[in-house]
């Protein structure tokens, strides 16, 4: 279930929809389990949070094909452990355009984690400012005059 809700999730809020029409023109109480299903999950959620969340998941996952299409492409000798191609000039090119580019990964990955710290703890002291109890009594009063 969870690789064809996966699928669906790549397609967007259009799949959803059409199997939860789908769903209630076949059985109605499939159709019913399945709006619950969307509702609870947050996938057809318009709220900022659950956008985000969704947002999340599609990088990481995105990022996880990249990795399992390079370890593919290693296996398969389409990687940079590659033999020769008899033109030195273009193999060295080769060579510096791959190094920049995994270098270009890196910070990009980099920049991301970053980017994240910065909205956790943004979030977080949002929280702490909206929560926070002033420890010396009662606020500041109005003067009367």
């Amino acid at each position: 279930m969870h690789a064809f809700a996966a699928q669906l999730d790549d397609i967007g809020k259009p799949a959803w929809i059409a199997l939860t029409v789908v769903s209630f023109i076949l059985f109605w109480p499939l159709g019913l389990l399945v709006l619950g299903f969307l509702i609870g999950s947050g996938r057809m959620a318009c709220w900022k949070h659950g956008s985000a969340d969704r947002w999340q998941r599609r990088m990481d996952r995105m990022q996880n094909r990249m990795q399992r299409m390079q370890s593919a492409a290693e296996r398969w000798g389409c990687g940079s452990h590659r033999t020769s191609s008899g033109n030195y000039a273009f193999d060295e090119y080769r060579a510096e355009t791959l190094r920049r580019l995994e270098e270009e990964q890196r910070e990009f990955i980099a920049f991301l984690d970053r980017l994240r710290h910065a909205k956790d703890k943004a979030e977080f002291d949002q929280f702490m400012a909206e929560h926070r109890r002033p420890s010396n009594g009662p606020g500041p009063q109005s003067q009367t005059v």
